[in-house]
């Protein structure tokens, strides 16, 4: 009975510093993650005519000029409603994966195993990652959409309730905020895996050993900037698939699925039809991650 207490306990305090840790990387990181859902969605340019953005400054400069500081947190509103659920959901299965894996109580788990630990983090998150990514990913893609012509642009969205409620009405239901599950989970598994398996071996590297429990905060932000970054690194693909076909219209697709898209993509605009938003997507991961992972762990070492 006391074990199971204990176990709840560590439950709740997972949940907690997830939290904590997720909003940290939200306030942090939204900025650019605007800028690189903007550059993902905008439609290839006709030619002769130059794309609405010319690079990530540019999305930058006109978000500032046509909306102010409030455009760069558009679409925040999904991810804050969820973020307790998200990164709770995401620390507190990496935490019980930890506990079956761990050979004995109190061990230090291996690289190996925290990567199996991330993947399976990354199963669960994705389902509640999807549907707070297509919302969060229609607001910020309006203004791009707009200045393409899309038929897309003939739904305005006041904010995310209304995506919801449109999504819902419109799209076949509860369903239809589901759309793009397939790559959200090829971008999450792989990416959860790669992020939490360079975390632990940083950490374990500068700590000269497994016992990463005296490190400071500064190699702690150092090993969650860098283990953010290796996240995109090893999907960015993906997530690129995975914008275009949530942002698609619904009657009128422009895309018939998620292996569609990639080949429509690499066919019209080559590789670096797939990287686009590159450039913000890894300005952010850094930053956002370090105080994603720095907020996290210190919320849970105060939480015993």
């Amino acid at each position: 009975m006391l074990c199971h207490f204990m176990m709840m306990g560590d439950v709740a305090k997972d949940l907690i510093s997830g939290t904590i840790g997720g909003a940290s990387q939200l306030i942090v990181g939204h900025p650019f993650d605007t800028i690189k859902v903007k550059l993902q969605s905008q439609s290839a340019p006709l030619p002769g005519q130059p794309p609405k953005y010319a690079g990530a400054m540019d999305a930058v400069r006109q978000t500032l000029a046509a909306e102010g500081l409030r455009g760069l947190y558009k679409g925040m509103g999904a991810p804050l409603a969820t973020v307790a659920g998200l990164n709770a959901v995401l620390f507190m299965v990496r935490g019980q994966m930890e506990a079956l894996l761990r050979s004995e109580s109190g061990a230090s788990l291996t690289v190996n195993q925290q990567i199996v630990a991330g993947a399976g983090a990354g199963v669960a998150v994705s389902f509640l990652a999807c549907p707070t990514e297509l919302i969060k990913c229609r607001l910020q893609a309006q203004s791009a959409l707009a200045h393409s012509g899309s038929a897309s642009v003939a739904v305005k969205y006041g904010g995310p309730m209304d995506v919801a409620r449109h999504v819902l009405r419109s799209e076949g239901g509860v369903m239809g905020l589901f759309k793009g599950l397939v790559p959200t989970l090829a971008r999450e598994v792989p990416g959860n895996a790669a992020m939490f398996g360079v975390y632990e071996a940083l950490k374990q590297y500068m700590a000269e050993g497994p016992d990463t429990s005296k490190l400071g905060r500064g190699s702690l932000v150092v090993a969650g900037g860098l283990a953010g970054a290796s996240f995109w690194i090893f999907v960015y693909p993906v997530d690129v698939i995975k914008s275009v076909v949530q942002v698609d219209d619904y009657r009128n697709p422009k895309y018939t699925g998620s292996m569609n898209a990639f080949n429509r993509i690499l066919a019209s605009e080559g590789l670096k039809g797939l990287f686009k938003g590159f450039g913000p997507a890894m300005a952010r991961s850094m930053p956002a991650n370090a105080a994603c992972f720095l907020a996290f762990e210190v919320a849970r070492s105060a939480l015993g």
